[in-house]
This record gives C-alpha cells, sequence and structure tokens, in this order.
C-alpha cells in the first residue's frame, strides 16, 4: 500500500524523546500506524473494525498494565 501521500499524526501525549507512534487515516476508512523514529519503516493497517475495537478497548482500561 502507497502511504507517501497519508497525513500522519503524532499524539500530543508524545515524549520530548520522540519516541511514539503515529496514526494516518486513510481513504476508505482503514487506519496506518507507524513507529515515529522509523517513518520510513513498515506499517500497520487496521481495517475501521479493528481500529474502532482497539480504540474502545483502550478507553475501557483493557490495555491497563495494572
Amino acid at each position: 500500500m502507497d502511504l507517501s501521500r497519508a497525513e500522519w499524526r503524532t499524539s500530543s501525549f508524545s515524549g520530548s524523546n520522540g519516541q511514539c507512534v503515529q496514526v494516518a487515516f486513510l481513504d476508505g476508512g482503514d487506519v496506518a500506524v507507524r513507529d515515529s523514529k522509523n517513518a520510513e519503516g513498515p506499517a500497520l493497517i487496521f481495517t475501521p473494525g479493528e481500529w474502532r475495537a482497539f480504540v474502545d478497548g483502550a478507553k475501557g482500561g483493557e490495555f491497563d498494565l495494572a
């Protein structure tokens, strides 16, 4: 998939050390995620349903380490 025209967003919660992920919302509803330290490296592509499940899980505390 060609992501050269994707508009990548960086979280406002990312630290000053530059370690974070970036997200791009693609045509067709898919979502791309990449490592900001390796912008030319691979990206993961999620369907709208997969992305929604992740966001809902994060909001619901599913991934909390406690």
